[in-house]
Protein backbone atom coordinates (compact mmCIF):
# COMPACT_ATOMS: atom_id res chain seq x y z
CA UNK A 1 0.00 0.00 0.00
CA UNK A 2 1.26 3.37 -0.98
CA UNK A 3 1.25 6.71 0.84
CA UNK A 4 -1.38 8.72 0.21
CA UNK A 5 -1.85 13.05 1.26
CA UNK A 6 -4.46 13.50 2.70
CA UNK A 7 -6.55 16.45 4.67
CA UNK A 8 -7.58 15.82 8.11
CA UNK A 9 -10.28 17.95 10.58
CA UNK A 10 -9.03 20.87 12.18
CA UNK A 11 -5.74 21.12 10.46
CA UNK A 12 -4.33 23.03 7.97
CA UNK A 13 -1.52 20.60 6.68
CA UNK A 14 -1.84 17.76 4.29
CA UNK A 15 -0.79 14.44 6.30
CA UNK A 16 0.75 11.53 4.89
CA UNK A 17 -1.02 8.54 5.75
CA UNK A 18 -0.42 4.37 4.31
CA UNK A 19 2.69 1.50 4.86
CA UNK A 20 5.40 1.01 2.87
CA UNK A 21 7.16 -2.32 3.03
CA UNK A 22 4.99 -3.26 6.15
CA UNK A 23 5.89 0.38 7.84
CA UNK A 24 2.75 2.18 8.86
CA UNK A 25 2.68 6.13 8.34
CA UNK A 26 0.41 8.42 9.47
CA UNK A 27 2.06 11.77 10.17
CA UNK A 28 2.47 16.02 8.91
CA UNK A 29 3.65 16.97 6.02
CA UNK A 30 4.21 20.08 7.51
CA UNK A 31 2.67 22.27 4.76
CA UNK A 32 -0.95 23.36 3.51
CA UNK A 33 0.74 23.49 -0.30
CA UNK A 34 -0.52 20.28 -2.18
CA UNK A 35 2.17 20.33 -4.37
CA UNK A 36 5.09 20.38 -1.49
CA UNK A 37 2.42 17.56 0.26
CA UNK A 38 3.20 15.30 -2.71
CA UNK A 39 6.76 16.08 -2.81
CA UNK A 40 7.43 14.83 0.62
CA UNK A 41 5.12 12.00 -0.15
CA UNK A 42 7.51 10.83 -2.33
CA UNK A 43 10.97 11.06 -0.38
CA UNK A 44 9.06 9.94 2.80
CA UNK A 45 8.48 6.52 0.30
CA UNK A 46 12.06 6.07 -0.85
CA UNK A 47 13.51 6.64 2.61
CA UNK A 48 11.13 3.70 3.61
CA UNK A 49 12.34 1.83 0.75
CA UNK A 50 16.07 2.39 1.01
CA UNK A 51 15.43 2.10 5.24
CA UNK A 52 14.01 -1.30 4.37
CA UNK A 53 16.87 -2.43 1.73
CA UNK A 54 19.88 -0.77 3.68
CA UNK A 55 19.19 -0.07 7.09
CA UNK A 56 18.14 3.22 8.96
CA UNK A 57 21.90 3.76 9.67
CA UNK A 58 22.67 4.45 5.84
CA UNK A 59 19.14 6.68 5.18
CA UNK A 60 19.19 8.87 7.82
CA UNK A 61 19.48 12.57 6.38
CA UNK A 62 20.81 15.59 8.83
CA UNK A 63 17.44 17.31 7.68
CA UNK A 64 15.92 13.76 9.38
CA UNK A 65 17.91 13.64 12.53
CA UNK A 66 17.60 17.42 13.32
CA UNK A 67 14.22 17.05 12.97
CA UNK A 68 14.30 13.79 15.64
CA UNK A 69 16.53 16.46 17.83
CA UNK A 70 14.31 18.89 18.04
CA UNK A 71 11.16 17.07 19.05
CA UNK A 72 13.30 15.43 21.70
CA UNK A 73 13.55 18.47 23.29
CA UNK A 74 16.49 19.75 21.49
CA UNK A 75 17.65 23.62 21.04
CA UNK A 76 16.83 25.32 17.78
CA UNK A 77 19.49 27.95 18.24
CA UNK A 78 21.42 28.37 15.41
CA UNK A 79 20.12 24.92 13.65
CA UNK A 80 17.72 27.08 10.93
CA UNK A 81 14.03 28.92 10.58
CA UNK A 82 11.79 27.33 7.93
CA UNK A 83 10.16 29.94 5.64
CA UNK A 84 6.62 28.83 5.28
CA UNK A 85 5.93 30.01 1.90
CA UNK A 86 8.47 28.03 0.18
CA UNK A 87 8.83 25.43 2.66
CA UNK A 88 12.95 25.93 2.50
CA UNK A 89 15.43 25.86 5.82
CA UNK A 90 18.09 28.26 6.44
CA UNK A 91 21.02 27.84 8.71
CA UNK A 92 22.13 24.19 9.12
CA UNK A 93 19.00 21.96 8.41
CA UNK A 94 19.15 24.28 5.10
CA UNK A 95 22.81 23.66 4.48
CA UNK A 96 23.04 19.80 4.69
CA UNK A 97 19.30 19.58 4.32
CA UNK A 98 18.66 15.63 2.22
CA UNK A 99 22.46 14.84 2.78
CA UNK A 100 23.17 11.68 4.80
CA UNK A 101 24.19 11.87 8.22
CA UNK A 102 26.97 8.91 6.63
CA UNK A 103 28.24 11.59 4.20
CA UNK A 104 29.03 14.16 6.27
CA UNK A 105 32.91 14.13 7.21
CA UNK A 106 35.12 16.61 8.69
CA UNK A 107 35.38 18.59 5.55
CA UNK A 108 31.84 19.10 4.82
CA UNK A 109 31.48 20.63 8.24
CA UNK A 110 34.23 22.74 7.84
CA UNK A 111 33.14 24.00 4.79
CA UNK A 112 29.28 24.72 5.95
CA UNK A 113 30.63 26.49 8.62
CA UNK A 114 32.53 28.73 6.62
CA UNK A 115 29.74 29.17 3.71
CA UNK A 116 27.27 30.24 6.59
CA UNK A 117 29.48 32.55 8.70
CA UNK A 118 31.95 33.49 6.05
CA UNK A 119 33.08 36.58 8.43
CA UNK A 120 32.95 35.12 11.72
CA UNK A 121 35.42 34.31 14.11
CA UNK A 122 36.61 30.88 14.81
CA UNK A 123 34.82 31.19 18.46
CA UNK A 124 31.78 32.38 16.47
CA UNK A 125 31.56 29.15 13.88
CA UNK A 126 32.57 27.39 17.29
CA UNK A 127 29.54 28.16 18.72
CA UNK A 128 26.98 28.69 16.02
CA UNK A 129 27.64 26.15 13.49
CA UNK A 130 30.23 23.47 15.46
CA UNK A 131 28.24 23.30 18.59
CA UNK A 132 24.80 22.61 16.88
CA UNK A 133 25.74 20.26 15.09
CA UNK A 134 27.22 18.22 17.07
CA UNK A 135 24.85 17.86 19.44
CA UNK A 136 22.16 16.58 16.42
CA UNK A 137 25.14 14.30 15.29
CA UNK A 138 25.55 12.68 19.02
CA UNK A 139 21.45 12.58 19.14
CA UNK A 140 21.32 10.11 15.91
CA UNK A 141 24.25 8.06 17.45
CA UNK A 142 22.62 8.01 20.52
CA UNK A 143 19.53 6.20 18.19
CA UNK A 144 21.84 4.51 16.50
CA UNK A 145 21.50 6.30 12.88
CA UNK A 146 25.14 7.14 12.41
CA UNK A 147 28.57 6.25 14.19
CA UNK A 148 30.19 7.98 16.86
CA UNK A 149 32.44 10.37 15.62
CA UNK A 150 35.33 12.60 17.33
CA UNK A 151 34.90 16.16 15.37
CA UNK A 152 37.45 18.97 15.31
CA UNK A 153 36.59 22.19 16.22
CA UNK A 154 37.97 25.40 14.96
CA UNK A 155 40.89 26.87 16.56
CA UNK A 156 41.91 30.97 17.07
CA UNK A 157 44.70 32.03 15.12
CA UNK A 158 48.02 32.26 16.70
CA UNK A 159 49.94 35.39 17.16
CA UNK A 160 49.25 38.65 18.65
CA UNK A 161 46.01 40.52 17.55
CA UNK A 162 44.54 43.42 19.00
CA UNK A 163 41.75 43.36 21.51
CA UNK A 164 38.41 44.54 20.48
CA UNK A 165 37.41 48.14 21.22
CA UNK A 166 33.62 46.31 22.23
CA UNK A 167 33.88 44.02 25.05
CA UNK A 168 30.92 41.71 25.91
CA UNK A 169 29.54 41.83 29.05
CA UNK A 170 30.33 38.53 30.13
CA UNK A 171 33.47 37.02 27.59
CA UNK A 172 36.05 37.88 30.75
CA UNK A 173 36.65 37.00 34.12
CA UNK A 174 36.52 38.71 36.58
CA UNK A 175 38.12 38.47 40.25
CA UNK A 176 35.40 36.42 43.13
CA UNK A 177 36.11 39.32 45.69
CA UNK A 178 34.58 42.01 43.35
CA UNK A 179 32.01 39.08 42.27
CA UNK A 180 31.06 38.92 45.64
CA UNK A 181 30.49 42.38 46.47
CA UNK A 182 28.23 42.54 43.34
CA UNK A 183 26.46 39.26 44.37
CA UNK A 184 25.68 40.68 47.82
CA UNK A 185 23.53 43.63 46.49
CA UNK A 186 21.50 41.46 44.64
CA UNK A 187 17.80 40.00 45.76
CA UNK A 188 18.27 36.81 47.45
CA UNK A 189 17.01 34.43 44.69
CA UNK A 190 18.91 36.19 42.08
CA UNK A 191 21.74 35.90 44.53
CA UNK A 192 22.29 32.32 45.22
CA UNK A 193 21.88 31.76 41.16
CA UNK A 194 24.85 33.34 40.70
CA UNK A 195 26.38 32.22 43.60
CA UNK A 196 25.78 29.21 42.18
CA UNK A 197 27.12 29.47 38.79
CA UNK A 198 30.57 31.15 40.07
CA UNK A 199 31.40 27.55 42.04
CA UNK A 200 30.41 25.21 39.40
CA UNK A 201 31.05 26.98 36.15
CA UNK A 202 27.79 25.95 34.35
CA UNK A 203 25.95 27.19 31.86
CA UNK A 204 23.30 29.45 32.66
CA UNK A 205 20.46 27.16 30.65
CA UNK A 206 22.01 24.09 32.59
CA UNK A 207 21.26 26.04 35.92
CA UNK A 208 17.72 26.76 35.50
CA UNK A 209 16.69 24.79 34.50
CA UNK A 210 18.38 22.14 37.37
CA UNK A 211 15.81 19.84 39.15
CA UNK A 212 15.90 18.65 43.03
CA UNK A 213 16.40 14.55 41.65
CA UNK A 214 19.73 15.66 39.54
CA UNK A 215 22.17 17.36 43.09
CA UNK A 216 22.99 14.37 45.03
CA UNK A 217 23.97 15.95 47.72
CA UNK A 218 25.99 13.20 49.82
CA UNK A 219 28.32 12.53 46.66
CA UNK A 220 28.95 16.21 46.46
CA UNK A 221 27.57 15.65 42.53
CA UNK A 222 25.25 17.12 40.07
CA UNK A 223 23.83 14.80 37.07
CA UNK A 224 23.11 16.77 33.96
CA UNK A 225 21.15 14.64 31.67
CA UNK A 226 22.32 16.42 28.39
CA UNK A 227 24.26 19.31 28.05
CA UNK A 228 24.91 22.08 25.35
CA UNK A 229 26.99 19.17 23.41
CA UNK A 230 23.69 16.56 23.55
CA UNK A 231 25.97 14.05 26.20
CA UNK A 232 25.26 14.13 29.83
CA UNK A 233 27.67 15.13 32.31
CA UNK A 234 28.66 15.37 35.87
CA UNK A 235 29.05 18.55 37.77
CA UNK A 236 30.87 18.76 41.43
CA UNK A 237 29.18 20.51 43.96
CA UNK A 238 32.01 22.99 45.95
CA UNK A 239 31.70 22.95 49.74
CA UNK A 240 31.04 26.43 49.69
CA UNK A 241 27.23 26.19 48.10
CA UNK A 242 26.70 22.20 49.30
CA UNK A 243 24.21 23.94 51.82
CA UNK A 244 22.68 26.78 49.20
CA UNK A 245 22.03 23.53 47.05
CA UNK A 246 20.45 21.57 50.19
CA UNK A 247 18.57 24.34 50.92
CA UNK A 248 16.99 24.70 47.17
CA UNK A 249 16.22 20.84 47.60
CA UNK A 250 14.51 21.10 50.94
CA UNK A 251 12.43 23.35 50.07
CA UNK A 252 11.48 23.50 45.88
CA UNK A 253 10.32 20.02 44.63
CA UNK A 254 10.86 19.82 40.21
CA UNK A 255 12.70 22.71 39.35
CA UNK A 256 14.61 24.21 42.40
CA UNK A 257 15.80 27.53 40.49
CA UNK A 258 13.78 30.36 40.72
CA UNK A 259 13.31 33.85 41.05
CA UNK A 260 10.57 36.60 42.93
CA UNK A 261 8.24 37.86 40.69
CA UNK A 262 7.82 41.55 42.11
CA UNK A 263 5.17 42.85 39.70
CA UNK A 264 2.84 39.44 41.13
CA UNK A 265 4.61 39.13 44.13
CA UNK A 266 5.31 35.25 43.39
CA UNK A 267 7.74 32.81 43.41
CA UNK A 268 8.24 31.01 39.36
CA UNK A 269 10.70 29.53 37.33
CA UNK A 270 12.59 31.53 35.15
CA UNK A 271 11.29 32.16 31.51
CA UNK A 272 13.13 29.24 28.87
CA UNK A 273 15.75 31.42 26.54
CA UNK A 274 18.29 28.76 25.31
CA UNK A 275 21.79 29.34 25.73
CA UNK A 276 21.31 33.24 27.65
CA UNK A 277 21.28 34.41 30.58
CA UNK A 278 18.64 37.08 29.72
CA UNK A 279 16.30 36.09 32.48
CA UNK A 280 18.36 37.82 34.82
CA UNK A 281 18.28 41.09 33.12
CA UNK A 282 16.44 43.40 35.64
CA UNK A 283 19.00 41.63 38.45
CA UNK A 284 21.93 42.40 36.63
CA UNK A 285 20.96 45.63 36.27
CA UNK A 286 19.79 46.76 39.58
CA UNK A 287 23.22 45.08 41.13
CA UNK A 288 25.19 47.12 38.65
CA UNK A 289 23.67 50.77 39.66
CA UNK A 290 23.62 49.81 43.20
CA UNK A 291 27.49 48.84 43.02
CA UNK A 292 28.52 50.87 39.89
CA UNK A 293 30.30 47.27 38.58
CA UNK A 294 29.32 47.00 35.25
CA UNK A 295 31.28 44.26 34.09
CA UNK A 296 29.81 41.01 35.45
CA UNK A 297 26.78 38.90 34.02
CA UNK A 298 25.88 35.56 34.38
CA UNK A 299 28.25 34.01 31.81
CA UNK A 300 31.03 35.82 33.87
CA UNK A 301 30.61 33.15 36.28
CA UNK A 302 31.55 30.43 33.72
CA UNK A 303 34.71 32.62 32.55
CA UNK A 304 35.76 33.61 36.46
CA UNK A 305 35.96 29.57 36.81
CA UNK A 306 37.64 28.28 34.24
CA UNK A 307 40.81 31.44 34.78
CA UNK A 308 40.61 30.25 38.74
CA UNK A 309 40.94 26.64 38.16
CA UNK A 310 43.93 27.24 36.26
CA UNK A 311 44.99 29.77 38.67
CA UNK A 312 44.74 27.72 41.44
CA UNK A 313 47.10 24.85 39.38
CA UNK A 314 43.89 22.45 37.99
CA UNK A 315 45.31 20.29 35.11
CA UNK A 316 43.47 21.54 31.91
CA UNK A 317 42.03 18.34 31.71
CA UNK A 318 39.98 18.40 34.88
CA UNK A 319 39.05 21.80 34.45
CA UNK A 320 37.51 20.86 31.13
CA UNK A 321 35.96 17.76 32.31
CA UNK A 322 34.27 21.21 34.95
CA UNK A 323 33.00 23.05 32.51
CA UNK A 324 31.78 20.26 30.41
CA UNK A 325 33.96 20.43 27.82
CA UNK A 326 35.92 17.37 27.39
CA UNK A 327 33.66 14.47 26.54
CA UNK A 328 35.38 11.52 26.63
CA UNK A 329 34.22 7.28 26.63
CA UNK A 330 35.64 7.60 30.17
CA UNK A 331 33.44 10.58 31.15
CA UNK A 332 30.08 9.37 29.47
CA UNK A 333 30.37 6.00 31.67
CA UNK A 334 31.31 7.68 35.01
CA UNK A 335 28.46 10.51 34.19
CA UNK A 336 26.42 8.90 37.15
CA UNK A 337 29.15 8.37 39.66
CA UNK A 338 30.94 11.19 41.53
CA UNK A 339 34.49 12.28 40.55
CA UNK A 340 36.77 12.81 43.76
CA UNK A 341 39.09 14.56 41.30
CA UNK A 342 36.73 17.13 40.36
CA UNK A 343 35.43 17.99 43.81
CA UNK A 344 38.61 18.44 44.87
CA UNK A 345 39.54 21.02 42.37
CA UNK A 346 36.03 22.85 42.40
CA UNK A 347 37.04 23.33 46.02
CA UNK A 348 40.49 24.99 45.23
CA UNK A 349 38.43 28.01 43.52
CA UNK A 350 38.54 31.30 45.63
CA UNK A 351 36.25 31.98 48.37
CA UNK A 352 36.56 35.73 50.01
CA UNK A 353 35.39 36.65 53.31
CA UNK A 354 32.59 38.85 52.23
CA UNK A 355 30.79 36.19 50.37
CA UNK A 356 31.29 33.39 53.39
CA UNK A 357 29.75 36.13 55.48
CA UNK A 358 26.92 36.51 52.95
CA UNK A 359 23.49 35.06 54.49
CA UNK A 360 22.68 33.54 51.44
CA UNK A 361 25.64 31.01 52.25
CA UNK A 362 25.88 31.04 56.20
CA UNK A 363 22.28 30.95 56.67
CA UNK A 364 20.30 29.99 53.11
CA UNK A 365 17.25 27.84 54.74
CA UNK A 366 16.26 31.32 56.79
CA UNK A 367 16.59 33.21 53.92
CA UNK A 368 14.93 31.09 51.27
CA UNK A 369 11.92 30.43 54.42
CA UNK A 370 11.79 34.73 54.42
CA UNK A 371 10.90 35.06 50.45
CA UNK A 372 8.53 32.40 50.89
CA UNK A 373 6.70 33.57 53.46
CA UNK A 374 6.64 37.07 51.89
CA UNK A 375 5.21 35.47 48.79
CA UNK A 376 2.75 33.78 50.94
CA UNK A 377 1.92 36.90 52.20
CA UNK A 378 1.61 39.14 48.64
CA UNK A 379 -0.54 35.98 47.63
CA UNK A 380 -2.99 36.95 50.60
CA UNK A 381 -3.21 40.54 50.43
CA UNK A 382 -3.77 40.47 46.33
CA UNK A 383 -7.00 38.40 46.86
CA UNK A 384 -8.01 40.88 49.43
CA UNK A 385 -7.67 38.86 52.23
CA UNK A 386 -6.01 39.24 55.53
CA UNK A 387 -2.54 37.94 56.01
CA UNK A 388 -2.51 37.36 59.87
Amino acid sequence: MALKVIKIKNSRNYYLRGSVRGVSVYETTGTDRKKTADEIRIQRENQLLAESVYGKRNTVTFAQGAASYLEEGGSPRFLGNLDKNTAKWSGLIGRFGDTLMSDIDQKALDEASRELFPDASPDTRNRQAYTPFIAVWNHCVVNGWCERREWRRPRRSKGTRLRSVNRRTGSFPVPYERAAEFVRAMWPFDAINMTILFYTGMRPIELMTLEDNQVRHDDRWIVLPASKTGEPRGVPIADMIAPILRALTDTFQGVIINRFNHAQGRIEPYPEFEDAGGQMAAAIRAARRTTGITDISPYTARHSVSTYLVAAGVHTHIKAQILGHAVTEMSRVYTELPQESLIQAIDKLPKPQLWQDAEIVKNPWSVLGGVVNMAQYQSVKARGLRPW
